[in-house]
């Protein structure tokens, strides 16, 4: 009977030849990014305009919280936690699976293939729900500007073209494009945050950065609110094989990102409560929903209604940011399990010109058309069924797979006795740091289960309040029994899961 140890290679049959060795001469993709382009992918996953119109408003409407701002920062707290342990594991395992191998080096191979098909589920979820925003969103404003009255599902076809091919080409071209469209969204959220300031009806208070008020209301539903604004500051370690000096980079790329997110949406959701007055934001927002951003804009006497139609083109290309993001994390993680063979060998090929995971960048896409397709069949609204229903599917993997994550930090860690003293980690990023983290993402998780039925807009007996939350536990048990069955009928496979790049 063989026995799981993970971190330590398990004694395997010695194959005719190397696993991957029969893929592309492309077998590792070029080094050509570096710790701006890493942040430029990440903090385009968290699309900062679609938060600044979506997400604020509703955290402040629906759970009557006027301390968003400082829950912001909080939640930064408790990631920035998470990205030491987690940037301790990028400096050992510099593979692109992330999550995956991650898991694998630290609670078990059979283990991490279930995170693996986790993550699988709660990336498609992601990008495929922000689709399904995108298509809404692009089709109303095209019909207020021209009349036209195009389908959702047609518009995010198209787009899902173009994100399909941009992620067939260089992820060089990639981070060119995300830094072009990342511009955009910061550039048009700070001005209007200089625009809320310099009108606040009420003037500027600091009640919003208050412990009192950010405890007043539905914190349960508030903390998952602000945690889902975050989705995709961890995608940096899926990048690790193509940026430069992965050992740095990954950990550099990830600190920047969590402080960047934290403190630019705490400074928006500020300044939306101080635009809207200190006394009437949370009515505010529960009234206009994602129309607040363009209500206040155009009450503004220094932005005005020229200034809401450049921020609802630039909204569009926000959620276009954010699904090249998410299609490139889906990809790398169909590209690093075909090279260890947990899927068909084939998705682990490299472009042999572009040194892209084209193949997983086309069965996403695949999966894209598919999905939105039975929607749209299905007759569904692209934003209440589509957008709320996947995205917040995909959270709770993504949080669920974040506190796996922290386990294996210190599983990790404590089995590994052999390193040598200059790749020794402290005893704050291997040990205390996780821990911290992990007991936070634990109550984080229960939050998100527990209030699942709120996240939803639907009551608390409607069968998908816990029919989706099952997903990702049947997700989870197909990817354990797979890695079972791996380990028993083709055990050198099995040896290998997690560590294809080494550690």
């Amino acid at each position: 009977m063989t026995i799981d140890h993970p971190g330590t290679p398990t004694p395997a049959p010695t194959p005719t030849a190397s696993p991957v060795a029969h893929l592309s001469s492309a077998a590792a993709p070029e080094r050509r990014i570096g710790v701006t382009g890493i942040v430029f992918f990440v903090v385009a996953a968290s699309a900062p305009l679609t938060v600044a119109a979506g997400g604020i408003p509703q955290s402040l409407g629906v759970t009557g919280i006027l301390g968003i701002p400082l829950l912001y920062l909080l939640v930064g707290v408790v990631l920035a936690l998470f990205s030491a342990g987690y940037a301790a594991m990028s400096r050992h395992i510099t593979g692109a699976g992330a999550f995956y191998a991650y898991t694998a080096q630290g609670l078990g191979r059979t283990a991490g293939v279930g995170a693996a098909f986790v993550a699988l589920l709660a990336y498609n979820a992601m990008q495929i729900g922000i689709a399904g925003l995108f298509g809404a969103t692009t089709a109303q404003f095209i019909e207020s500007k021209t009349g036209a009255d195009i389908p959702w599902w047609a518009l995010v076809f198209a787009c899902t073209a173009v994100v399909g091919v941009l992620g067939h080409l260089r992820v060089d071209l990639g981070v060119k494009v995300l830094a072009v469209l990342l511009v955009l969204e910061f550039g048009t959220v700070f001005v209007f945050d200089i625009g809320q300031f310099a009108d606040a009806p009420q003037g500027i208070s600091t009640t919003p950065l208050t412990w009192g008020a950010a405890t007043d209301g539905s914190l349960g539903v508030a903390l998952c609110c602000v945690f889902a604004a975050y989705m995709g500051f961890e995608s940096a370690a899926l990048y690790s094989e193509e940026c430069r000096d992965p050992r740095r980079t990954v950990a550099r790329a990830t600190y920047i990102a969590v402080g960047l997110i934290g403190v630019f949406y705490a400074v928006t959701a500020w300044a939306m409560i101080s635009g809207a007055g200190t006394g009437r934001a949370t009515r505010v927002a529960a009234e206009q929903g994602p129309e607040m951003l363009f209500f206040l804009s155009d009450r503004s006497s220094g932005l005005g209604t020229a200034f809401s139609d450049f921020a609802q083109l630039f909204l569009i290309t926000s959620l276009l940011a954010a699904l090249l993001s998410f299609h490139n994390a889906v990809a790398r993680y169909v590209r690093s399990l075909g090279r260890e063979g947990v899927l068909p060998r084939g998705l682990g090929a490299l472009h042999p010109r572009y040194g892209s995971p084209y193949r997983g960048s086309l069965l996403q896409t695949v999966v894209s058309v598919v999905v939105i397709g039975v929607f749209a069949l299905a007759g569904r609204d692209p934003v209440m069924d589509v957008f709320t229903w996947l995205t917040n599917l995909g959270a709770l993997g993504v949080i669920l797979l974040l506190l796996a994550t922290s386990a294996s930090v210190i599983a990790y860690f404590a089995r590994r006795g052999e390193m040598d003293e200059e790749a020794v980690e402290s005893v704050w990023h291997r040990l205390i740091a996780p821990l911290l983290s992990g007991v936070a993402l634990a109550v984080f998780f229960w939050l998100a289960l527990t209030n699942f039925s709120v996240q939803l807009g639907v009551s608390e007996g409607n069968p998908l309040r816990w029919a989706l939350p099952c997903l990702i536990l049947i997700a989870a048990a197909a990817g354990v029994v797979w890695g079972l069955w791996l380990r028993r009928a083709r055990p050198e496979v099995h040896a290998g899961i997690g560590s294809a790049a080494g550690s």
